[in-house]
């Protein structure tokens, strides 16, 4: 177990993961569960409690509901983005909505970012390119 990690949020993360929302209950048993990468449900980075984390594309998938609308919600969740990208983490946010009426399109989405990284980690940067 990881020292620096906040044993409340653990116990918040691993609540969480025991009632998912329908939208991550149906994301996760019909299509994250299945794919080839680790994905973790409820994970904690930081001060933050993520929905899923593909750790080996460096990528958080983030589902809003309803309560995401807010001005002060959007600042948060502005926050913990910068913070999840300032560690290269890229966040790929969705909403309830989209699960419901764009499943598959959000799967391609998700399945795209997840390839794209993967190969990108793969092929070598250019030498003196910058």
């Amino acid at each position: 177990m990881n020292k620096n990690n906040n044993p409340y949020l653990t116990e918040i993360s691993q609540e969480l993961r025991r009632n998912l929302t329908k939208e991550e209950k149906h994301l996760w048993y019909d299509f994250l569960k299945a794919l080839p990468q680790t994905i973790n449900r409820q994970k904690v980075i930081g001060k933050y409690v993520v929905d899923f984390y593909c750790a080996s594309a460096k990528i958080v998938i983030e589902l809003d509901g309803s309560q995401h609308g807010g001005q002060k919600m959007k600042q948060k969740d502005q926050e913990r983005d910068a913070f999840l990208n300032s560690l290269g983490i890229t966040v790929l946010r969705y909403s309830n909505i989209d699960i419901h009426k764009n499943f598959n399109s959000v799967c391609v989405d998700i399945l795209s970012h997840i390839n794209t990284s993967s190969v990108s980690k793969l092929t070598p940067s250019p030498q003196g390119e910058g």
